[in-house]
């Protein structure tokens, strides 16, 4: 008998992350990330969206204030990603954290997408992302051709330069 699957149009609606300095992750989210804040419950949580959805990400002390970032080698989250809409988003991010000095992890082009890992204050990872169209995917036959090829920065940094479409 087949196994039932999810719906396809199944999301996954948002993050919520154990942090140690709230301040410090507000100002992360808000003002390098480019979040906006959409509620707080004083000073021990904050939530935060893109475009005045509820929230996108949970930021939370409960549990973890003036705590330290999870040991190596021991499981827990990854990476969470944060995905833009157009390629020129993922550049205008990529140009907002260059400026400010923030560390990039990593970057990659998947052929399904280009990304960009960093770590946030409490050194949860994030990937930055920008999904081609499906139709461009890498594909050998009816699968995914998964890769991991040397990002393009002066390619993405050069969307920067290109009229707004509209």
């Amino acid at each position: 008998m087949p196994r039932e699957t999810i719906p396809a149009q199944t999301r996954i609606g948002h993050v919520h992350l154990k942090v140690s300095n709230l301040e410090r992750s507000v100002a992360f989210y808000r003002d390098l990330m480019g979040f906006e804040v959409t509620a707080r419950y004083g000073a021990e949580a904050a939530f935060l969206s893109a475009g005045g959805y509820h929230h996108h990400i949970g930021l939370n002390t409960w549990e973890s204030k003036d705590g330290s970032p999870p040991p190596r080698n021991t499981t827990g989250l990854y990476h969470f990603a944060i995905n833009y809409p157009t390629r020129k988003d993922l550049a205008v991010a990529l140009k907002r954290l260059l400026d400010a000095g923030w560390p990039i992890d990593g970057a990659s082009d998947h052929g399904t997408h280009e990304a960009i890992y960093l770590h946030d204050p409490d050194y949860n990872g994030i990937e930055l992302a920008w999904d081609r169209e499906p139709s461009e995917w890498p594909r050998i036959g009816d699968r995914l051709n998964f890769m991991t090829r040397r990002l393009d920065f002066e390619g993405l940094l050069a969307e920067l330069e290109q009229p707004a479409r509209g």
